[in-house]
């Protein structure tokens, strides 16, 4: 696609949103997407953008990557879907890639359970996690304890939501799922005193994406590591947004040197084609899970493993971590300027993700989302006056800068 801002009045084609038989949970920016290709989209008008929002990292590989879209039309052809009532032919070779591509990077020869969306697999944890702690731990029944972190974004489901301090996320939700104590995140202290006797687990973001990009102090995850060890409890990682390539490392826990137990993947492993997630760590631990005790339709379907198998292929050159890790020494010193001008209040960064905070009292993040919107670039807010910035990693540098160039002149 061209790289030219677009003429046509961006959104003027926008409909989505507004019909009776759609129910209202999202509020869209006004804009209507047919196509995409790499770093850019275009509208029902014909007008182009540049996205700075991947799907929340689910296109990490950018839009129609040539080689996972001929991975899933390879696909198609063969065969969708068995069940997990029989096996297929790329079920195991999907396992085996996953687990080596993760072996070095979790604590104990890993294994591997497919399942679909990124709160499946934060689910599938949890009940790992608890059912290692009645079988191997020796916690009495029914009284497991997981400790997470506020501002916590995992997903959407019940009881993801019970542990949830976000009051959009929970209200009129209840009753809610008992077993969770929250401390505050970037605190290692708070959860070594958080641990006790029921404790299985220790659930945490190594970044917190949904809260604007938050980035722990760095000797966090080292001490929560230490405490889980010194206490006997499974430390648990959700990279379903930080993972594969994003913050410029594999996972992002690599940034400080720390091996969870158990690792939660989704968004980019599917390729931004098909919802593909896993959980992937200590066999010991997964193991707990046998015949009848937990299971997916969808999950490790042949289509998903296909593309699944692709995206492992495109990481395992280690070309596109290598990207962000150098557009993002870029990303950040262009951040910086925008800081040092005062034209942004503060920013966080890692790879090519950013949380970006405003001045609430000239904008709302929304109102810099629309008017960079109407400049031809796509992102989106949160929390009142942060904007998120994740470009896809195939994005080219001149691209990046254009969207930054854009990003100044709505702040000016």
């Amino acid at each position: 696609m061209t790289t030219t801002v677009p003429a046509a009045a961006p959104g003027a084609a926008h409909a989505a949103g507004s019909t009776p038989t759609l129910a209202q949970n999202y509020h869209p920016l006004p804009v209507t997407l047919a196509s995409g290709s790499g770093a850019w989209v275009r509208d029902t008008a014909g007008a182009d953008y540049l996205d700075l929002l991947a799907g929340y990292s689910a296109l990490n590989f950018g839009h129609g990557h040539p080689t996972l879209l001929a991975a899933a039309h390879a696909q198609l052809d063969r065969i969708t879907l068995t069940s997990r009532a029989f096996d297929h032919d790329l079920l195991v070779p999907f396992a085996d890639a996953l687990a080596a591509l993760a072996a070095p990077r979790v604590a104990g020869p890993p294994m591997v359970l497919p399942m679909n969306t990124g709160a499946e697999a934060v689910e599938t944890a949890i009940k790992a996690a608890r059912k290692w702690g009645y079988d191997v731990k020796g916690v009495a029944p029914d009284r497991a304890t997981i400790v997470v972190a506020s501002g916590n974004f995992h997903g959407r489901t019940t009881t993801i939501v019970s542990f949830s301090d976000d009051a959009d996320a929970r209200t009129g939700f209840g009753p809610f799922t008992p077993g969770f104590r929250i401390v505050p995140y970037g605190d290692a202290a708070a959860v070594r005193d958080a641990i006790d006797e029921t404790t299985v687990a220790v659930l945490l973001e190594p970044i917190q994406g949904e809260q604007g990009v938050v980035i722990p102090p760095d000797d966090y995850w080292p001490a929560v590591r230490a405490a889980c060890d010194e206490a006997g409890v499974l430390l648990v990682a959700d990279e379903i947004q930080s993972g594969l390539g994003r913050t410029g490392t594999t996972f992002a826990c690599e940034l400080w040197g720390v091996r969870p137990d158990l690792m939660t993947l989704g968004k980019a492993l599917g390729g931004g084609i098909v919802p593909v997630s896993a959980v992937v760590g200590r066999a010991d631990v997964l193991g707990v899970l046998t015949y009848g005790t937990h299971g997916s339709t969808f999950g490790g379907n042949p289509l998903a493993c296909a593309v699944g198998l692709a995206v492992i292929g495109l990481l395992a050159t280690g070309e596109h971590q290598e990207r962000a890790r150098t557009l993002g020494v870029h990303l950040r010193e262009r951040l910086q300027s925008l800081a040092d001008d005062g034209l942004v209040e503060r920013f966080r960064a890692v790879g090519l993700w950013a949380g970006v905070d405003v001045d609430p009292a000239r904008f709302t993040g929304r109102e810099v989302c629309v008017r960079l919107l109407e400049q031809g670039v796509l992102v989106k807010d949160t929390h009142g006056s942060t904007i998120r910035l994740a470009p896809p990693l195939v994005i080219g540098r001149d691209d990046l800068d254009l969207a930054l160039d854009r990003l100044t002149l709505v702040l000016r």
